[in-house]
């Protein structure tokens, strides 16, 4: 675990997953090849693997204490889950509520950035045969926009609604535009890779973060932040909003924290002429 003191909040990282994924120029798809090469000797190891051409990721979720709350942002992909579309991940078993290190009762909120199997997982869990809330006392809150999107999504997209959204939403807040978590924490809209996707930004004393979900996958989207995800739903739409949420970091010296960067997980980000550059990593 990785843990981080920003301002008033306490942010530890927990990981359920790192690895190698997929070829790299599958995950961002229109990104040329010489943008990984000519970058490969700060990507390698912990974002590609220049060898086997692939693309190293993690899924992780963010624990925060924020005004004596514990919070989490996204929870991951979660064990005894039916993904055929992922098999890596379908029917994981893994120790992550140990990991986290806290009873499940003990947390007051969850965030989901967005509805994809990856950052709703732990909503749930399994216990007699049927879907239940994992943490039992917290309020979630999800996207309203992706809500009514995936409720209505086919198969196999709908079992990620049948058993992590659907069985949680009479704890759910469904929220819209802009939402007001505590004084340190604030979701805001930012659509494109999901119709409800959205980013938390952290403010406290004089440090600044923004969570940005899967608005960034690699790295090389900060770089060059036109190139989309091939999981992005609007390309357009992901594309202008990466680089609002981009420049809106570098200008206001906030930490940018996506959701799937391995390792190395805490970008410093500055302006290069009209894209942008990584300054380092928070320790």
């Amino acid at each position: 675990m990785t843990t981080l003191q920003l301002g008033d909040v306490e942010l530890t990282k927990v990981v359920e997953f790192a690895g190698e994924l997929m070829p790299a120029r599958t995950i961002v798809p229109d990104s040329p090849p010489e943008l990984w090469q000519d970058n490969e000797s700060w990507l390698a190891p912990n974002h590609w693997n220049p060898a086997a051409d692939t693309y190293r990721a993690a899924v992780q979720t963010w624990l925060l204490r924020s005004e004596g709350k514990t919070v989490l942002i996204d929870t991951g992909v979660g064990n005894d889950r039916e993904r055929p579309q992922i098999p890596v991940f379908d029917h994981l078993s893994t120790d992550f509520l140990d990991r986290l290190g806290i009873d499940p009762a003990d947390v007051d909120i969850v965030i989901n950035t967005h509805v994809h199997y990856d950052h709703v997982g732990w909503n749930t869990r399994l216990a007699g045969g049927e879907w239940t809330p994992t943490f039992p006392n917290a309020t979630y809150l999800i996207p309203r926009a992706d809500q009514v999107f995936f409720a209505e999504a086919e198969w196999p997209r709908s079992l990620i609604y049948a058993d992590s959204i659907a069985p949680v939403l009479g704890k759910a807040v469904l929220w819209e535009g802009k939402y007001r978590v505590d004084a340190n924490l604030t979701l805001e809209s930012a659509p494109g890779h999901t119709p409800g996707s959205s980013i938390v930004r952290l403010a406290s004393g004089s440090d600044r973060a923004v969570f940005v979900g899967d608005l960034l996958h690699s790295p090389v989207q900060i770089l060059q932040p036109q190139h989309n995800s091939c999981f992005d739903e609007d390309p357009h739409q992901a594309a202008a909003i990466r680089r609002s949420v981009l420049e809106h970091a570098a200008d206001h010296r906030e930490l940018v924290i996506p959701a799937h960067f391995a390792d190395q997980s805490v970008a410093e980000v500055r302006r290069d002429g009209d894209r942008f550059a990584i300054t380092g990593w928070a320790a």
